[in-house]
């Protein structure tokens, strides 16, 4: 067993930990950093959705993770085990201790596949696929071109998941595909949603529903897929009455997308940062831990109510870089992450609704002249080429770029429009 000592010490070397990495490297040449990642790929996985939806290859979102951090940057490949915050330590699965001055939490979230019973075993074959996993998504793109008509099923379970727009967006793709073939009358698709609306924010889930019944699709809410049969093409979902009465229903499938329950990682969960529901526990604002103040955590594995996207990330990466350096300068940490996340969700294989929304749900956009309800041409060149180059060439570089999104764009836009 070896231990070293880092002044900065990052666990998770996804989205998150690489552009603090980078984003403090930045703002101070000399300060001794580490990140604790295993994986040697990093994937940009806001492009899953297109892989499975055919308008963008695996390889376009693959990079090689020592490509990606700056090489002053001390890269530990191994897994995080446990946290010791008193001893201001971390122990890795080798048995290795790394010792921190400040400590940055950001390794993402789990995939919960084995809480649906039957999926692992089905999941890739029997037109079962998903879009949540480097190694599943080109999958649906193959069952999207094999499927000629029948049943396509889509699913979304309880919140929270990473981008909650995700399970919808690859439905709408599969669709606008069957129209293009001119079979879209052949199917029937139908979105199976564990909430009880299309989109937590109502500003949007107006507009999406006219969206689902552009393309014929039958909403069912509150409904929580909780077991498949792959090769009896059924999938059981849980519903509950007004009464509070469980009961279950099996439908038939041609074809499935699942998206998977979510949770923090195990590690995480069972560690003394964590707080009742097993997330990090981190003031809303300022991303400080609320009880270790050396500890700091942002991204997916957050107590934060916001959504859990790359757009989230890119605005907490400067607020928590400058909060750790105030600490270390001895002064006070700032109040400034307003909850800021954004969905381009793809409505067709031409057109995104870019939704930009707050904590409590409100609404602010960054393009005041824009509709943000509006399905366009501008936001789908975004999806596939402006969001992926910003992400690799600026975000994950470490550069600060920052565009103003505010409430008060969104006054000008009525539900009456």
């Amino acid at each position: 067993m070896s231990q070293q000592h880092h002044t900065v010490l990052i666990v998770g070397g996804g989205a998150a930990g690489v552009s603090v990495a980078n984003n403090m490297r930045k703002q101070n040449a000399t300060i001794d950093i580490a990140i604790i990642e295993p994986s040697e790929t990093h994937y940009y996985q806001p492009g899953f959705t297109i892989v499975g939806g055919g308008a963008y290859t695996l390889k376009q979102t693959m990079r090689k993770e020592a490509d990606l951090i700056h090489p002053s940057v001390k890269w530990i490949k191994d897994f995080a085990e446990t946290f010791q915050p008193e001893a201001n330590s971390v122990t890795l699965r080798s048995g290795d201790v790394i010792q921190y001055d400040y400590l940055v939490v950001c390794p993402g979230l789990q995939l919960d596949w084995d809480k649906i019973k039957g999926l692992p075993e089905t999941l890739g074959k029997n037109n079962v696929c998903s879009n949540y996993s480097a190694n599943t998504c080109e999958y649906t793109w193959e069952c999207i071109q094999q499927i000629q008509s029948g049943n396509a099923l889509f699913t979304q379970p309880p919140m929270p998941i990473k981008c909650a727009g995700a399970p919808q967006k690859i439905m709408y793709l599969a669709a606008d595909r069957f129209r293009k073939r001119g079979t879209l009358d052949k199917f029937n698709i139908e979105f199976y949603n564990a909430g009880p609306a299309i989109f937590g924010i109502p500003f949007f889930a107006k507009a999406l529903m006219k969206v689902i019944a552009g393309y014929g699709i039958k909403p069912n809410f509150g409904h929580d897929l909780v077991a498949i049969d792959g090769s009896a093409k059924t999938a059981t979902f849980e519903t509950t009455d007004s009464e509070g009465n469980k009961q279950q229903v099996t439908k038939p499938f041609d074809m499935i997308h699942v998206t998977p329950p979510q949770s923090a990682p195990d590690f995480i969960k069972k560690s003394p940062l964590a707080n009742a529901a097993g997330w990090v526990d981190v003031n809303d604002k300022t991303l400080q831990h609320n009880k270790f103040a050396n500890i700091f955590g942002l991204g997916d594995a957050t107590s934060t109510p916001n959504a859990k996207t790359a757009a989230a990330v890119r605005k907490q990466v400067p607020i928590l870089v400058d909060n750790i350096l105030h600490l270390i300068s001895s002064t006070a940490v700032e109040e400034k992450y307003d909850g800021y996340g954004s969905c381009p969700l793809t409505t067709s294989l031409s057109t995104v609704m870019l939704a930009e929304f707050a904590y409590s749900g409100k609404v602010t956009p960054s393009f005041p002249w824009l509709d943000p309800r509006k399905n366009l041409f501008i936001w789908w060149i975004g999806k596939k080429i402006g969001f992926p180059w910003m992400y690799w060439h600026l975000m994950l570089k470490g550069s600060r770029f920052d565009i103003p999104h505010l409430e008060s764009y969104a006054k000008r836009f009525t539900d009456e429009k």
